[in-house]
């Protein structure tokens, strides 16, 4: 698959560059400036969109939640990387884990098109629906 497709973008690969249109996050009912904002891909004539920024709500990592992929750990299977639905918190695999479930929730909930990496020292998301990598506002 070409480099910017969503099977090699949204395994893992950290996006570059700066963003255009912030969206507000909230938690626990609080909104906070803790924005998203489509990452520019360096180079590029035309600079990507996303129209689903409005979408994020989850902003914090749930402390309290699972200690891996939901739907991994209810079947039994391994995961390769996790990813958080910035709309509901769902916490599923990446694209290169066998179960693609994070891949699957955004498709399978209408409005649960971003996530994030849920990995240590990672700081990015992603639009299923747009196909680009989005970086915190700021």
């Amino acid at each position: 698959m070409p480099p910017g497709s969503r099977r090699h973008t949204a395994s893992g690969r950290s996006p570059q560059g700066v963003a255009a249109r912030p969206s507000l996050g909230v938690v626990g009912g609080m909104s906070e400036q803790r924005a998203w904002e489509v990452a520019e891909v360096l180079g590029a004539s035309v600079q990507p969109s996303c129209d689903h920024l409005d979408e994020a709500r989850v902003t914090a990592p749930a402390a309290d939640g699972p200690p891996g992929c939901e739907d991994c750990l209810r079947i039994g299977t391994r995961w390769v990387h996790l990813r958080e639905c910035l709309v509901c918190g769902h916490l599923g695999c990446c694209d290169s884990s066998p179960g693609q479930h994070a891949y699957a929730h955004a498709h399978a909930q209408s409005g649960h098109d971003l996530a994030r990496s849920a990995e240590p020292g990672e700081d990015w998301a992603w639009c299923y629906a747009d196909e680009v990598f989005l970086r915190p506002a700021g």
